[in-house]
């Protein structure tokens, strides 16, 4: 084979390898957010039960008061949140997992949507609706998405708009 070499080797070389000045090694990180959904709980009992989440919020990006948050959301607070996004937002707004209907007919032999199973589920799916939404530029600056990330509780009343940078 000689020198030649194979094409289908990976080129390992380096691309313009400029050795890292401390300025950049300890410069502020690029921009980040990172939204986590945890510790599901099951409050209530009979048709008052119902299950939320904990929904935490780490960033740097400016637009957002708090650079770190938690706070609890049941799944109709999501729903909350996307009906306000596709009505103020120019967004295309992803689908939130599903209503889970049949889980929710009497005289299952389980718990339905209260089963740890289901409930994991959910908060998947739930994670990833809300990182899809809080990754867009656009939706970064509605004031329905602040709220819902950042205050203890959601005012319904809110008046719509935008955030603006200060």
């Amino acid at each position: 084979m000689g020198d030649r070499e194979d094409p289908n080797a990976a080129d390992t070389r380096r691309l313009n390898t400029t050795k890292q000045s401390i300025e950049d090694a300890y410069a502020a990180p690029a921009n980040f957010l990172e939204i986590d959904i945890a510790n599901p709980e099951t409050h209530g009992i009979a048709k008052k039960r119902y299950t939320d989440y904990e929904v935490r919020m780490k960033t740097n990006l400016p637009v957002f008061k708090l650079k770190e948050s938690s706070v609890r959301r049941r799944y109709s607070d999501f729903e909350w949140l996307r009906s306000e996004l596709e009505r103020d937002s120019k967004i295309v707004v992803p689908p939130l997992p599903g209503k889970a209907f049949k889980r929710q007919l009497p005289f299952r032999g389980d718990d339905g949507i209260f089963e740890d199973e289901f409930i994991e589920e959910r908060r998947q799916g739930l994670e990833a609706f809300l990182n899809r939404i809080a990754g867009h530029p656009l939706a970064q600056n509605e004031r329905c998405l602040h709220m819902f990330l950042q205050e203890q509780d959601i005012d319904k009343n809110y008046t719509p708009g935008k955030i603006r940078n200060t």
